[in-house]
């Protein structure tokens, strides 16, 4: 194996959650800034709400307004 190519690994790197939530794992980053965590995810909350990234919902809307006129 060829030394020094691999990146270092922090085996308690940071992840913040745009929710406020911290938690630590392993990565090749010391810190990590994430918009969605198992804190606030729809999916492990129960909670019934739209994830929009990028407009997406709201161009799919328009297109099928246009199919229905």
């Amino acid at each position: 194996m060829k030394e020094k190519i691999h990146p270092k690994y922090f085996t308690d790197a940071v992840v913040t959650c745009s929710c406020g939530n911290t938690f630590t794992t392993g990565s090749t980053r010391k810190t990590l800034k994430v918009e969605l965590c198992s804190r606030c995810h729809p999916f492990y909350t129960g909670e019934r709400r739209i994830v929009d990234t990028g407009g997406r919902v709201e161009r799919f809307r328009r297109r099928y307004r246009k199919a229905e006129s």
